[in-house]
């Protein structure tokens, strides 16, 4: 209940709650967008300031180590499960959105962990960018393997031959592509350069932005939520009609891989700060960059799906009750 009675939560919930009676309310695409970027800059601020304060010590190695290896294992997992029961490029979509991260979930996060004063390492705000790429270049090369298979089945006719069955199969997304787009988008590179320029000011960086990365940041991220609680009931409508079974895995595949990530955080000893970010980021769903890739790299893939299982179902819930029950586990399992 102390998450529900926080201002940025009841923001969301009311945006919920205005886009589920079709009011007009609404945030220009603009104003969003440098929301947005104001957050990522703030978290990237704040995660430089307290790697130049700590250094790259051991710790903060282990934690970005266990990021990447979650990168990797979840989507790995996710699309053997889904193979069972969509299609093969619909589970390569989800396995990529279920596999990537929220940056959002992740900022809402360490506000929460501010407000109850449980110290976390900054550090870990790239472990988040470090874990949002693994799972798209994964989906890519599963779709390039079906495409590859998809050969059309040749006959002899006359003095030639002829195709039947398949169509011919589409040209594959090259990884190198994905590797330029995912390195250079504009928010992944705003995080990363802004946690350089803290990393290089330090302290005295930290005392002049003070009022940028600590005094705005609740109201902006208030602000931002209500407009993702406008678009998350606006979502809605696409998952009417979906399996039931898809939208169990919108509900119970993040809290597997958020208990992936707690039997990880405490075999590597990780701090409850950072172990419960790595529960928080294991559990989150992009919707923002992975479904933007998706849409041209594997258009074969359903975007109401992928989108609408991220955005409508998994990023609430996270939102609501995941990031106090994820903190709670982090605090009874590695305290």
């Amino acid at each position: 209940m102390q998450n529900l009675c926080d201002p940025a939560i009841l923001f969301f919930a009311f945006g919920v709650l205005a886009g589920l009676i079709q009011s007009n309310l609404e945030i220009p695409p603009a104003i969003s967008r440098f929301l947005s970027l104001y957050l990522l800059m703030a978290l990237g601020l704040k995660g430089g300031f307290a790697l130049s304060h700590s250094g790259f010590t051991s710790n903060v190695a282990v934690s970005l180590g266990a990021a990447i290896a979650l990168a990797v294992a979840i989507p790995l997992l996710g699309y053997q499960v889904l193979l069972r029961f969509v299609s093969k490029f619909d589970a390569a979509a989800l396995a990529a959105t279920y596999g990537s991260v929220s940056a959002v979930t992740f900022v809402t996060a360490v506000q929460y962990l501010e407000n109850r004063h449980i110290p976390y390492g900054g550090y870990m705000a790239a472990g988040m960018a470090l874990m949002e790429s693994p799972a798209i270049i994964m989906a890519v090369v599963f779709a390039n393997s079906l495409r590859q298979k998809t050969v059309p089945n040749l006959v002899p006719l006359g003095g030639g031959v002829a195709a039947l069955g398949h169509p011919s199969p589409q040209r594959g997304v090259s990884i190198g592509k994905i590797l330029h787009e995912s390195f250079t988008d504009g928010a992944q590179l705003l995080l990363l350069g802004a946690m350089l320029v803290g990393l290089i000011t330090g302290d005295t960086g930290k005392a002049a932005m003070q009022s940028f990365t600590g005094d705005l940041f609740k109201g902006m991220l208030s602000f931002f939520l209500l407009d993702m609680g406008l678009m998350a009931a606006r979502k809605l409508p696409q998952i009417q009609g979906k399996s039931p079974v898809l939208i169990a895995y919108a509900v119970v595949g993040p809290v597997v891989h958020a208990t992936l990530a707690l039997g990880l955080a405490f075999l590597l000893h990780l701090p409850v700060g950072d172990g419960t970010l790595l529960l928080v980021l294991a559990a989150s769903a992009s919707y923002i960059a992975v479904p933007a890739v998706l849409r041209y790299a594997l258009p074969e893939a359903n975007p109401s799906l992928y989108l609408g299982l991220s955005l409508g179902v998994t990023f609430p819930l996270n939102i609501l009750v995941g990031i106090p029950i994820y903190t709670r586990l982090a605090e009874a399992v590695l305290r």
